[in-house]
């Protein structure tokens, strides 16, 4: 999920308050992790007593296990950054940020820092698996809450293990798919139903930072105006 709002964000912090975008990129980096920590716990959660079901959680925790012992082991991490370092110009330019960066990620993913916002991650997720519950509802199909609940968090998962800006396509597809596939609902409650909670979680979203980006560029009125920020 490394896509252009979490490099937007960071730009935005840097040019209204100066704050450095090698201290930024661990924050992100960081809630990212916990997003997929919950995402997959709430996979293990719904594929409970569903045939195939922890196969995608399997994935899904080995990927999280995968991203936890690079940054908690600091020689391996040193050895894929000197691996950058070896790159084109511009990846050799990044090699002493991605070490600036690295030090502040250590600290924020040690599973001390990780229970609180996992927590809270499992927490918000679990919301918008409750609304596509609540919408399949709506439209009359007795979709169980387990299946409801693996159905959106493996499709986010699948959407956010592709570079596309909130897995647009990759999420819709796989989640339209399930839905029909294997909770057997009708091609047209089912298309319904991901239109309608993409447009509840995700471009309700996108519609509030909007919002939001329009009311700091008033007040910085140079912010993302073709300067281009630090790049990592």
């Amino acid at each position: 999920m490394f896509h252009q709002l979490s490099a937007a964000a960071k730009i935005v912090l840097f040019e209204t308050h100066g704050v450095a975008v090698a201290r930024t990129a661990p924050i992100v980096v960081a809630e990212r992790v916990t997003d997929v920590i919950g995402v997959v716990v709430l996979i293990v959660v719904g594929s409970l007593g569903f045939s195939g079901g922890l196969v995608w959680a399997a994935l899904g925790s080995g990927a999280v296990l995968t991203i936890l012992v690079v940054v908690s082991s600091k020689r391996l991490s040193h050895g894929l950054i000197a691996l950058v370092e070896t790159g084109p110009g511009p990846l050799k330019r990044i090699g002493p940020k991605l070490l600036e960066a690295y030090d502040s990620l250590a600290t924020l993913v040690r599973p001390s820092n990780l229970v609180v916002p996992t927590i809270l991650s499992i927490g918000a997720w679990s919301l918008e698996c409750t609304a596509l519950w609540v919408i399949l509802r709506g439209l009359g199909q007795a979709t169980r809450p387990g299946l409801a609940t693996f159905f959106y968090a493996t499709s986010t998962l699948a959407g956010a293990l592709l570079p596309v800006p909130g897995g647009l396509g990759v999420t819709e597809a796989s989640l339209q798919g399930q839905l029909q596939e294997l909770g057997h609902v009708t091609p047209a409650a089912s298309t319904a139903a991901m239109i309608l909670v993409r447009f509840a979680t995700l471009w309700f979203a996108v519609l509030v930072g909007f919002v939001s980006l329009s009311a700091l560029k008033r007040r910085y009125p140079s912010l993302l105006g073709g300067r281009k920020g630090p790049v990592l």
